[in-house]
């Protein structure tokens, strides 16, 4: 397959429309890793130059802040599997104080720990609007079972510019984060629904 430059390959994949907004993926192959070794995993959130191109849903788990998930909705929860079914897929992150961080591993854990959804710890005195916001803009990279790692980079309604920024900041971070030894074999990009076109 031809490799072609971040420029090129968004402007070829943004020519297969279809009739509803398709979001930029960038999937990144890894080689020389062994999966059995803890130490070759990891994962992180990061915040995005210019955010995913629309605002995603993030959960915020405290006693204290108005319109929060309290203590007394997570244990509700537990009593309803088909309710914390529906919280998972409604948000993206989930952001917790301290104190409810136990109880919310009992009862969700089991659910969010398969999806690398764990919670994002929110310290005693932290602005959480601040970190909503910037988890709004993130997206978690990483590496758990298998030696790729698949990541939204933006919105075909996006300025290409701006999905570019998007791109190598993800790539320049995936690089800092990848534990010793371990190399990139190869990256693509893709829209939702068109074929992935190889990057160098």
């Amino acid at each position: 397959m031809e490799t072609k430059g971040i420029d090129e390959a968004i402007s070829e994949i943004s020519q297969q429309k279809r009739k509803f907004v398709q979001g930029f993926d960038l999937i990144i192959n890894l080689k020389s890793i062994d999966l059995k070794k803890p130490e070759n995993k990891f994962s992180k959130n990061m915040v995005l130059p210019h955010g995913r191109g629309k605002d995603i849903e993030v959960a915020v788990i405290s006693d204290s802040i108005p319109g929060a998930l309290t203590k007394s909705d997570i244990e509700g929860l537990g009593k309803d599997k088909a309710k914390v079914k529906d919280v998972i897929r409604k948000y993206e992150f989930f952001l917790c104080e301290a104190p409810l961080m136990p109880l919310v591993g009992k009862v969700l854990g089991r659910y969010l720990g398969p999806k690398n959804k764990m919670p994002v710890i929110l310290p005693p005195g932290a602005d959480a609007d601040k970190m909503t916001g910037e988890l709004k803009k993130s997206v978690r990279i990483g590496i758990r079972d298998s030696p790729t790692i698949h990541v939204f980079v933006g919105r075909e309604d996006m300025d290409p510019a701006h999905v570019k920024e998007n791109i190598e900041k993800v790539i320049g971070e995936v690089k800092k984060s990848l534990p010793a030894k371990v190399q990139i074999k190869n990256i693509y990009l893709k829209l939702t629904m068109s074929k992935p076109v190889k990057i160098g």
